[in-house]
C-alpha cells in the first residue's frame, strides 16, 4: 500500500497552489491527484495551469491523476470537463457519472472519485468494464463493508480509501458559503478564498459539526485511520488518501508509513465512526 494526495478542496490562492505543489514535487509522495473538484467559480487556476503542475508533477517522478468536478451545473462546465478527459497525457478521477460516460465514450480509463455512489460489488464489475482503473471507496461506507466485497473474489480494480482528511459529505446547488456572507452565488466574488479550511459551522451549543466549503459539506473533524494501515495492507488496499488542507499535510503523507500505526497528529479533533459503522463524527479507540 502506498501514500497519495488528494485534490486541494478549497479555494487558494494561485501563488499559494503553485507552492504548494512544488513542495510535493519534492516528497517521497508516489501518486497526486489535482484539479477543481467544488465548483467551476473558483477561477484561480486554470486548465492550463493544472497542466503545467502535472507535467511538473510527471517530470519529478509522480503518477498525476486529474480530478473533475463533483457536481455538473452548466453547459460551459461540461466542456471544461471534456477538456479534462481528452487532455491526452493523464488519467482523469471522475467525480460525477457524467465524467464516467464521458470517458466511456472516448474508450478511456478512469478512477472512480469518492464523491460517485458505488455500495455494490455489481456496480463496481460494471464501472470496471467501462474503464474504472481504480476505485476511491465513498467515505461513509465501513471496513466491514469493503471486507465482504474483497471476500467475494479479488477485485480486478485497485482500492484507495479516503484516510486523513475533512470528509466530504455532500454537495448542494447551493453555495453555503456565499449565503453566509449575504451574497448570491452568481456575484459570491469568490468569498471561499477567505477560509482556506472552509467555514466551521457549530450546534447551538458551541460544538462543532460541519465544514462549509462553497456548495460542500464536510466534516467538522479530520479522519484519521492512520491506525488502520496493517489491516488496510492486509486486505490488499492499494492507496492511502490524505486529502490537502495545508502545506503540512505534504509531510504528513511523505512521512505516513514510517509512523506505521501512529496517528498523524492535526489540530483538529479526529473522527473514524464511518469505518466502524458507527456515525461518522464519532472517534473510536480500537
Amino acid at each position: 500500500m502506498k501514500a497519495s494526495l488528494g485534490p486541494i478542496l478549497y479555494c487558494w490562492p494561485k501563488e499559494k497552489v503553485i507552492e504548494f505543489y512544488t513542495q510535493v514535487a519534492a516528497s517521497q509522495i508516489p501518486l497526486v491527484y489535482l484539479g477543481e473538484t467544488i465548483c467551476s467559480r473558483r477561477r484561480e487556476l486554470k486548465f492550463s495551469d493544472y497542466m503545467d503542475l502535472a507535467h511538473m508533477l510527471r517530470d519529478s517522478g509522480k503518477e498525476v491523476v486529474l480530478s473533475t468536478l463533483a457536481l455538473l451545473e452548466a453547459p460551459s462546465e461540461y466542456t471544461e470537463l471534456k477538456k479534462q478527459v481528452e487532455n491526452g497525457e493523464f488519467i482523469i478521477e471522475a467525480n460525477d457519472m457524467g465524467a464516467v460516460q464521458a470517458a466511456k465514450e472516448n474508450k478511456l480509463p478512469f478512477i472512480c472519485g469518492p464523491t460517485i455512489n458505488n455500495y455494490n460489488l455489481a456496480s463496481l464489475k460494471t464501472l470496471h468494464k467501462w474503464g474504472m482503473q481504480r476505485f476511491v471507496m465513498p467515505v461513509e461506507l465501513s471496513k466491514h463493508w469493503l471486507n465482504t466485497v474483497v471476500s467475494v473474489e479479488k477485485p480486478e480494480f485497485e482500492i484507495e480509501i479516503f484516510g486523513h482528511g475533512f470528509l466530504p459529505l455532500a454537495l448542494s446547488a447551493r453555495c453555503f458559503t456565499a449565503r453566509q456572507k449575504g451574497l448570491v452565488k452568481d456575484k459570491c466574488q469568490t468569498i471561499c478564498i477567505e477560509n482556506p479550511k472552509g467555514l466551521l459551522a457549530q450546534t447551538q451549543e458551541s460544538q462543532p459539526l460541519l465544514r462549509l466549503n462553497g456548495i460542500q459539506t464536510q466534516s467538522a473533524a479530520c479522519i484519521d485511520l492512520t491506525s488502520e494501515l496493517s489491516s488496510m495492507s492486509d486486505m490488499g488496499i492499494s492507496y492511502f488518501r490524505v486529502s490537502p488542507s495545508s502545506v503540512s499535510c505534504i509531510e504528513k503523507a511523505d512521512k505516513l508509513f514510517e509512523l506505521g500505526s501512529q496517528s498523524v497528529q492535526v489540530d483538529d479533533p479526529h473522527c473514524n465512526g464511518y469505518w466502524h459503522q458507527q456515525a461518522g463524527f464519532n472517534h473510536l479507540q480500537i
